[in-house]
């Protein structure tokens, strides 16, 4: 799927027929198997995301392939093994891709191919958030907006299986009670809508579970400054995304009071800071693959979408309040 300039996705991305490149020596031939339309492929292809490739430009960042064939000087990939992206820009939604093989990492195929395909960018995400930036135990507790998103969902549920709870606030919407069921049953502690965090209610969760020490913000404005509000005193909020589009508004007695700390993450550039870091890499995808293996972590919520169909699954995409993701079969 291609795209020779920046615009609207449904409108300029376009299935087009071309060669597969010639198999160098240290290339690998790889089948494409599944891959996602994620909030940060389509931003690329809009023009508006801080990475962008050069035009004409393959769409997507992440997936899973199957590799066909290496190069003779191929060493740690064979015929048959199962590869995901190492860094973003890969170009993901094509039926056939050959790829030098250090941008490729190697995931066990005995993974369901949906975890597989979604599994380098959001649980990557929620992996490091919870690992980086407080150092949480068993018993303790983060709160975070935009929880029924991928990352969302995935830290619900590495946070369950580490003992930490979550308190997780979604904004209010037509089939609400599906949705906090559907969270409750990937292990939320408490769901609770944006408004809710302004009402004295919220002093009962904290009659059970202590206050939160962690705040993952993805959308910005007033649901930011909400959670900030029910943070305990020299607490972090980690800013990931800024999908209401508007400033991450702070009151100054956040800051003198509570010495609250103020972070942001973007995982394209914690892998850029640990590309001669491998074992940090190889550590987190076992981590997650092991989860996925006990039955932990699960992929999101997915629609599959055969290529041929790749318009319809681009505008579904874009819609509100989805909370399944798109995924492109090959």
């Amino acid at each position: 799927l291609l795209y020779e300039r920046h615009g609207e996705a449904a409108a300029v991305v376009q299935l087009k027929d071309l060669e597969v490149p010639k198999l160098g020596d240290c290339d690998v031939h790889i089948k494409m198997l599944a891959a996602p339309i994620n909030p940060a492929d389509i931003n690329m292809i809009q023009g508006t995301y801080p990475l962008l490739s050069p035009l004409p430009a393959v769409g997507g960042n992440e997936g899973v392939g199957e590799v066909l064939e290496v190069g003779r000087r191929v060493a740690a990939l064979q015929p048959g093994d199962w590869v995901i992206p190492a860094n973003a820009g890969l170009g993901t939604w094509r039926t056939r891709g050959v790829f030098p093989e250090e941008m490729l990492l190697k995931v066990p195929s005995d993974i369901p191919v949906l975890c597989a395909a979604t599994l380098s960018v959001n649980p990557c995400t929620a992996f490091r958030l919870l690992a980086d930036f407080e150092s949480l135990a068993p018993g303790d507790s983060i709160i975070q907006n935009a929880a029924n998103s991928g990352v969302g969902q995935a830290v619900i549920q590495i946070a369950r299986a580490s003992g930490i709870r979550t308190i997780n606030v979604v904004r209010d919407r037509p089939d609400l009670p599906k949705l906090v069921e559907r969270l409750m049953a990937l292990g939320a502690d408490h769901v609770v809508t944006e408004d809710m965090l302004r009402k004295p209610e919220m002093k009962d969760i904290f009659k059970s579970i202590p206050r939160p020490r962690l705040a993952l913000n993805c959308v910005g404005g007033k649901s930011t400054t909400e959670m900030l509000r029910h943070l305990q005193p020299k607490g972090t909020m980690v800013t990931y995304g800024g999908m209401a589009k508007q400033p991450v508004m702070v009151p100054v007695s956040a800051f003198i009071f509570r010495d609250t700390r103020l972070r942001g993450f973007w995982m394209t550039q914690w892998r850029k800071d640990h590309a001669q870091d491998q074992e940090s890499v190889a550590a987190m995808m076992d981590a997650l693959c092991q989860l996925i293996r006990r039955g932990q972590l699960t992929a999101p919520a997915c629609t599959e979408v055969p290529l041929r169909d790749y318009r319809a699954a681009l505008e579904a995409s874009m819609k509100p309040f989805v909370s399944s993701k798109q995924i492109l079969l090959f």
